[in-house]
């Protein structure tokens, strides 16, 4: 048995004025007390930003031997955030800023399903496969930095390196360009991020007309949206269905999916058979950042994974406590991924679906 391997509703545009905003706790009375607090707070939240720059230049420092030395040559993956705060013990953000310390030194950049690479050189040379290149953006004097040249940044970096990672700040960094630009055209992460939601909705725009009837239609907008959660795995966590990105070109995607069975069911039903169908592909694909990231951290296909556990993974199927288990595990024939479970579930949801227009349609 193969193991599962990889392969919303928000919605997002240019005009957007306003980012998302998150509700603000309210502050606390400034007593004697409370001040008290502050200052001591403050004094040993420099103490810890002193620990974490210096670890970070500690790991940038032994990174940089690394790469000096040969032991990491030009194109050679270096180790992921994860790695680093696994093997160092340090917080993600102190190992996102020694890696951040490297890639504006020109020592590694960022090649999109690889991860993070040696460069040729300092500088950067240019490697199989390179998605971004450094000075792309004069700081002063040079192009006018736009709003989808912030996005379409914003966007590779995400789609190479995961949305924890995608600032502001890095943003900058990666155009070249004073943080404060950056600042002049986007509010903040959040408004940013809707505005990559939105670009990633409107690369994949739906056809204005489509022939078939509902069910091939909403088989269309399933394997669209699988795409592109494929293209942009970091998507998938920032589609929420219960407090959705109020951006037009999602919003536009789950306006095709209702008219698609407008004609068939009752208004209430029109909206939980798309909001049924959108948050089936977006909850699998929830799983396509995941396994990139674990490949990448380990270099294994799923598949290798599961061949590495070996021992384990018999024992626990063979002392008897899971039968069937046992009785499927190395079938040739039986073979489960992300691909797989896309497939089976959207014709079995698409049968479910039919049944109730089918019901519907009988009852008058």
């Amino acid at each position: 048995m193969t193991g599962a391997s990889s392969g919303g509703s928000a919605h997002g545009n240019r005009a957007l004025e306003h980012p998302p905003s998150r509700s603000q706790a309210p502050a606390r009375p400034r007593t004697l007390t409370t001040l008290g607090c502050s200052r001591a707070v403050g004094e040993e939240r420099h103490v810890r930003d002193g620990e974490k720059e210096s670890a970070s230049v500690r790991v940038t420092a032994e990174l940089r031997r690394r790469i000096a030395s040969g032991e990491l040559g030009p194109g050679d993956r270096v180790p992921s955030t994860r790695q680093i705060v696994r093997e160092w013990g340090v917080a993600m953000a102190t190992a996102s800023k020694a890696i951040g310390l490297l890639r504006d030194e020109g020592l590694v950049e960022t090649v999109v399903g690889v991860g993070t690479v040696v460069s040729g050189g300092r500088g950067g040379l240019d490697l199989p496969g390179r998605r971004f290149s450094r000075g792309s953006r004069a700081v002063a004097g040079g192009p006018v930095t736009t709003l989808d040249d912030v996005v379409r940044a914003a966007m590779a970096i995400a789609d190479a390196e995961g949305l924890a990672g995608t600032t502001v700040r890095r943003v900058a960094q990666q155009l070249d360009v004073p943080t404060v630009e950056i600042a002049r055209l986007v509010r903040g992460r959040d408004h940013l991020v809707a505005l990559m939601a939105d670009e990633a909705f409107a690369r994949h725009a739906l056809p204005e007309e489509c022939d078939g009837d509902w069910r091939t239609r909403l088989e269309l907008l399933s394997r669209i949206h699988w795409s592109m959660y494929r293209s942009h795995p970091w998507l998938a966590h920032v589609v929420s269905f219960t407090r959705p990105l109020l951006v037009p070109h999602a919003m536009a995607h789950t306006e095709w999916a209702m008219r698609t069975v407008s004609d068939d069911l009752d208004p209430d039903v029109v909206v939980h058979v798309a909001a049924t169908v959108t948050s089936f592909v977006r909850g699998t694909a929830v799983n396509l950042e995941r396994e990139a990231d674990a490949r990448q951290d380990t270099g294994l296909t799923s598949d290798e994974w599961m061949r590495n556990q070996g021992d384990v993974v018999v024992a626990a199927v063979r002392d008897g406590s899971f039968p069937i288990l046992a009785s499927v595990w190395d079938r040739e024939d039986v073979a489960m991924t992300l691909d797989s479970l896309f497939e089976f579930g959207l014709q079995r949801m698409l049968d479910g679906i039919a049944a109730l227009v089918q019901g519907r349609a009988a009852a008058g």
